[in-house]
């Protein structure tokens, strides 16, 4: 057993050539980096190939040298052990590994990298610059940042170039970067203690944070998932935070009041009766957004007013706005398919949209001719929503089935997601089961074969589920 000290991609890039030049398999490696080294330092002495052999490595897939690269920068213990294995199975008979995701190795890799990718974009997000009084003519910042990873390197080029005008450091636990508009240099990390104070720029942060500060869309868990408690001392936006979030319920009425940042709703076109039949009138005469301009008609839900499922899209498309039927395009006949073989009747269902007229791409070809489904904003979502829940609120269904993000977010919030969620069982004010598939519009226009056909089934599995 060999036993190899790392600490950076760049060592373990230098040891795993030579050991691979040298046929060393990964069986007989032990790789020792940062806390472990310390430990294992007295007993486990580095072992040199001899360099001359690094001519016989064989090339390896520029997308391994990208991924090891941020996979190098994660703190798990076993990376160096991992991404070691990995380039010997690349390099002895398994060249296109990394295109198996469902390989235990490359899945482990690939979530590696989506948490160091995710702690970069934070670090973008929450480091926040203080000017340093030195009294000298060249001003001088300074920010204290504490990631998950070890990322200073891959982030650090990202600030040069977006402050590539000033002189800054960034101070993290581990490593620190200088940036003097020139070139960036490294050094040791420093605690949170040799962070600077506040300065007077903070003030003007923080009334540009409590202007954009929205009441309306308060999600106290999803911004500290999205904004971590830990690196609120560092953000000096983050004391303003108590005292937004306790004013927001009035701020958000006082916004509702006056009509700021919302549109008219389809509220304003409401009948005095709530049954299907009144509300499909009424919606035809609906004008709480600009989408009827260019739309043909109104394309209401249709289906059993007593319907035990309800299902619902994002938007009629090309067909349907010409025919005033939901669902009755290339994406319906699909949905007619996956709905016969999960056992249902579509005559037992209620199908409806988020959104009831059709929005299309302007520079799309005329009325006649197929036009290219345009995905509706956020206020054209919101100005729709009152029709459809005044359709739930008449039908009464035991189940909804979302066919899509858009609709699966109309129910469940923004933070939805359709990959992440989908095909799971969630309560609703409407209903105690309602749960978000695939749209079958989406499934169309998968180039992936294997992939179209495992959406495929994934929704007739969940359709069946709820059957």
């Amino acid at each position: 057993m060999q036993s190899i000290h790392v600490d950076t991609f760049d060592d373990w890039r230098d040891a795993a050539r030579r050991l691979l030049a040298s046929g060393v398999s990964p069986t007989d490696v032990q790789w020792i980096g940062g806390a472990e080294r310390s430990l294992f330092a007295s007993d486990a002495p580095t072992v040199s190939p001899d360099a001359s052999t690094a001519a016989t490595v064989p090339n390896v897939p520029k997308a391994f040298l990208e991924l090891a690269r941020y996979v190098a920068s994660h703190r798990a213990s076993g990376r160096w052990s991992l991404l070691y294995r990995t380039l010997w199975r690349l390099t002895h008979g398994e060249r296109h590994l990394l295109q198996v995701t469902t390989d235990d190795d490359v899945h482990q890799l690939m979530q590696m990298r989506k948490g160091v990718s995710r702690d970069i974009h934070k670090m973008k997000a929450f480091v926040r610059f203080r000017k340093l009084e030195t009294g000298g003519a060249e001003e001088q910042f300074v920010a204290w940042h504490r990631p998950d990873h070890r990322i200073v390197r891959l982030a650090a080029p990202f600030f040069a170039r977006r402050f590539s005008g000033m002189h800054w450091s960034i101070l993290t636990p581990d490593e620190s970067v200088t940036w003097d508009q020139t070139s960036l240099h490294y050094g040791p990390g420093v605690p949170a203690s040799e962070a600077p104070d506040e300065d007077a720029l903070e003030d003007l942060w923080k009334a540009y944070y409590a202007s954009i500060f929205n009441p309306a869309r308060v999600k106290v868990a999803a911004m500290k998932r999205e904004m971590p408690v830990r690196h609120w001392p560092t953000l000096p936006e983050a004391t303003l935070i108590d005292d937004l979030l306790r004013q927001a319920p009035a701020r958000a009425d006082a916004m509702i009041q006056t009509n700021e940042g919302f549109a008219e709703t389809a509220a304003h076109f409401m009948p005095e009766r709530g049954d299907l039949v009144s509300l499909r009138h009424a919606a035809a005469t609906c004008r709480a957004c600009s989408l009827h301009q260019c739309a043909t008609q109104t394309v209401f839900g249709e289906g059993s007013p007593s319907a035990r499922i309800v299902l619902v899209g994002e938007q009629p498309g090309d067909r349907e706005d010409i025919e005033a039927h939901p669902f009755v395009g290339p994406a319906g006949k699909l949905l007619d398919e996956a709905l016969k073989q999960a056992g249902i009747d579509r005559r037992d269902v209620y199908i409806t949209n988020v959104v009831k007229h059709f929005k299309f791409m302007e520079t799309e070809t005329p009325r006649g001719k197929r036009r290219l489904h345009q995905k509706p904003d956020s206020r054209e979502i919101y100005a729709c929503r009152p029709w459809l829940e005044a359709e739930l609120a008449a039908i009464g269904p035991q189940v909804i089935v979302c066919l899509g993000a858009t609709a699966a977010q109309a129910l469940f919030g923004r933070d939805f997601g359709i990959t992440k969620d989908r095909g799971k069982v969630m309560r609703t004010d409407w209903c105690d089961i309602t749960i978000a598939t695939w749209h079958p519009a989406a499934i169309l226009r998968m180039q992936d074969a294997v992939r179209q056909a495992q959406m495929r089934t994934q929704l007739v599995d969940d359709l069946a589920s709820v059957s």
